[in-house]
């Protein structure tokens, strides 16, 4: 092993140089193997993090997007669809990254609820408690939870007797 592991410590960059050009040039009993495993290794955790962080940022969108729609935008929508579409590249680049959807988005969905309570000035309590949609849908570009948001939501209880009876047209 060469001056590799001080170098880590040192100077990230020119550790990186120095083990590429080793591995280009054969040296394998020069590398520095430990830093090696744990910098491949952090690779793999800084993609699945990547992939929980942009699934967040979409839920709160979601949520924001399904529970003001008085207040809807298009930077709302563009945020939408760039997640969605980052999100696939992603899994189009690490594939095996797809089957850990469901729980990267249990994980990322109380961090998304938070927000969307702190961007839409909303109580915490707004906002279902699990995340009210599948992985499936989360991702699927043609999925805006409009409809949801109207079909999915208990009916308005009438707040007393006060209520007036619904309006009939009159009749001439």
């Amino acid at each position: 092993m060469s001056s590799g592991a001080s170098l880590y410590d040192k100077d990230f960059y020119a550790w990186t140089i120095e083990q590429a050009a080793l591995m280009r040039g054969g040296k394998w009993h020069a590398l520095d193997v430990a830093n090696l495993i744990e910098e491949i290794e952090s690779l793999g955790n800084r993609q699945r993090k990547e992939v929980r962080s942009r699934l967040r940022r979409l839920v709160m969108h979601l949520l924001k997007w399904c529970y003001q729609p008085t207040h809807r935008t298009p930077s709302w929508r563009r945020t939408i669809r760039t997640q969605r579409l980052e999100i696939d590249d992603d899994l189009g680049d690490s594939p095996s990254l797809r089957p850990q959807v469901p729980t990267l988005l249990q994980r990322a969905y109380p961090g998304a609820r938070t927000l969307a309570a702190d961007e839409t000035g909303l109580p915490l309590a707004t906002f279902p408690e699990v995340c009210p949609w599948a992985h499936e849908q989360v991702l699927d570009e043609d999925f805006w939870p409009e409809e949801q948001a109207e079909t999915d939501r208990p009916p308005r209880a009438p707040s007393g007797p006060e209520d007036p009876p619904p309006m009939r047209a009159r009749e001439f």
